[in-house]
């Protein structure tokens, strides 16, 4: 029997040669990792806030559809925007909410609805990530019907 070869000498030129490899592949992969987790984290806090913001214009939208005036509607709808927003603690720099309450106006047994539309800018500046905008402006535009034969 023959016994193994060893090639001890390429392995030892190998190992010499690697010397450092980790480092670099540290300061290459490290960033790399913090930029991909912070793409997340930019990800899910838009995706909260959009849906928060889809619920603050669907509870807008059902505050002014049980009003009985359009004056009163566009105030309720406001008020029930702000609540909601402030009740899933999100932080808007600006919120507007734009009412579109012109079904009031409609005759007793014509359908007629009411349109919310909220719109909240987010501020993302404390992420300080690259290609990150410091502010994202979120929308969302819900409708609910007035009830066909109530007086109005």
């Amino acid at each position: 029997m023959t016994a193994p070869v060893r090639f001890t000498r390429g392995l030892g030129r190998r190992r010499r040669s690697e010397k450092g490899s980790a480092t670099i592949e540290a300061v290459i992969g490290v960033p790399a990792f913090l930029l991909f987790v912070g793409l997340i984290i930019f990800a899910g806090r838009v995706a909260i806030a959009h849906q928060a913001v889809e619920s603050a214009a669907a509870a807008a939208a059902r505050s002014a559809s049980i009003a009985r005036t359009q004056t009163v509607a566009v105030s309720d709808a406001r008020a029930a925007a702000a609540d909601n927003l402030t009740e899933q603690d999100l932080h808007c720099l600006t919120q507007r909410v734009q009412v579109d309450a012109t079904g009031f106006a409609a005759s007793v047994g014509t359908p007629a609805q009411v349109t919310a539309t909220v719109t909240c800018v987010l501020d993302l500046a404390d992420l300080a990530v690259p290609g990150v905008p410091g502010s994202k402006a979120i929308t969302a535009t819900m409708s609910s019907p007035i009830d066909t034969y109530r007086e109005r």
